[in-house]
């Protein structure tokens, strides 16, 4: 298939989408003719209807293996026990070029007939849990419940399911295709996985497809970028009473905050969603004692750089004046200090709709029977798409409930569907 959309683009399917984080307004998406000719084609070839047919069969298996991998504690930073399950199950699904990269990618190869390309598709092993979480798994009829059941545990399991219907079914692809299973998408994490993988001197990946997300629909082409810091007010401390007139750390961290709060919406008010938040603020020793260090971690997100960059500037002049007016109001002793560190950066990057990789999706999806809902989200696809490497992130199928939760839960209703639109994506992107 070539990866050059041709022709007039004219409208053959109209999609009307809100986009997710609130953004409002309707999107009316081009399909060009050809490429829903071409996905209708291979939709139709014996070949993949038959690893269809595989991947029906295989719901019991894939149950299993869910619960067994979700088993295997993967909080951020220390996914190594879940990574090598996770190698193991892609050798035994047919690959034999596996390794594990130096931040702890696990990478499979299945080499193409040459056509010279690479296409990722990536699923991360990590969840937002700490290593004491139980994460046994409890069953009900149809529905799992445990912490990272459905994110992101059955986006590993999607692509153990694609891998082996293309084997089954004894599918070959022009491009390359690695299957990965990535670190760190989550929490602090801040991408390390991917950004490792797209680092100079890696894979020449041409193109990625991340599978996170829970409803079948969800068809993600941008990425809502983000921004965050951890702030520390350091003075002297000391007591209450004998010390009092001393700048206090924690005053600093509420003036800014305040000031952080109130001047804000000037940014987040208008134009493309724009968000912040104080997720935590610590410090101090006891109630009767000046703090030596207060510290709070912010989040910020925007569907644009340009906002995302307004907004982190709004944070940093809040910063800087509590910072001024709280050693102006000191009696006494010496000034305080702060440092202001970023933890995460999440580019903000939006892929073009009318892209080959996006349209092959929203065909694959429409010949599966499903209405693609195009979203911003902050996924694994982030940082590829801020690079210009096409990158969409597709659902991992069934019902997922209460993500980054204890009692988060996936269940299982037409979850074959999911897996079906991934593979058809994945062989028009990679060449059949």
């Amino acid at each position: 298939m070539s990866r050059t959309l041709t022709g007039a683009l004219v409208v053959s399917l109209l999609m009307l989408c809100t986009l997710a984080d609130g953004h409002d307004g309707e999107v009316a998406v081009a399909i060009d003719p050809e490429v829903e000719q071409q996905l209708a084609a291979l939709a139709a070839d014996p070949a993949v209807q038959a690893a269809f047919a595989h991947i029906e069969s295989m719901t019991a298996r894939l149950r299993d293996e869910l619960i067994e991998l979700n088993e295997i504690p993967a909080p951020p930073f220390r996914e190594e026990q879940r990574g090598l399950r996770f190698a193991e199950m892609l050798r035994e699904a047919g690959l034999s070029d596996v390794s594990v990269d130096g931040e702890g990618n696990v990478v499979g190869r299945r080499p193409g007939r040459g056509g010279g390309r690479i296409v990722a598709y990536v699923a991360h092993l990590d969840t937002v849990f700490p290593p004491e979480t139980d994460v046994t798994v409890r069953v009900e009829g149809d529905t799992l419940y445990a912490p990272g059941i459905g994110d992101n545990t059955r986006g590993l399991v999607v692509l153990l399911a694609v891998l082996r219907a293309m084997e089954q079914a004894g599918i070959e692809t022009d491009a390359d295709i690695l299957f990965v299973g990535n670190v760190g998408e989550e929490g602090l994490g801040d991408l390390r996985g991917v950004k490792h993988l797209f680092r100079d001197g890696g894979p020449p990946i041409d193109s990625m497809i991340a599978v996170d997300g829970g409803d079948t629909t969800r068809l993600v082409y941008g990425g809502v970028g983000s921004h965050r810091y951890r702030i520390t007010f350091n003075g002297p401390g000391g007591h209450s009473w004998s010390a009092f007139g001393r700048a206090s750390p924690h005053h600093a961290l509420g003036r800014a905050i305040e000031k952080f709060v109130s001047n804000g919406p000037s940014v987040t008010s208008t134009g493309d969603k724009t968000s912040f938040n104080i997720g935590r603020i610590g410090g101090g020793t006891s109630v009767n004692s000046i703090a030596f260090e207060s510290w709070m971690e912010v989040d910020m997100r925007s569907e644009t750089q340009d906002k995302l960059d307004a907004i982190d500037a709004v944070l940093q002049q809040a910063v800087r004046d509590a910072l001024a007016e709280e050693n102006a109001a000191r009696k006494e002793n010496a000034a305080l200090t702060v440092s202001i560190e970023r933890i995460g950066t999440r580019p903000a990057a939006r892929g073009a709709i009318d892209s080959p990789l996006v349209q092959r999706a929203a065909a694959a999806m429409r010949q599966l029977g499903v209405e693609p809902d195009l979203q911003l989200s902050s996924t694994d696809a982030n940082y590829p798409l801020s690079i210009g490497v096409p990158a969409i992130t597709m659902s991992r199928g069934g019902v997922s409930q209460n993500a980054h939760a204890p009692n988060e839960s996936w269940q299982d209703i037409d979850s074959h569907v999911a897996i079906q639109i991934g593979l058809l994506t994945l062989l028009a992107e990679a060449g059949r």
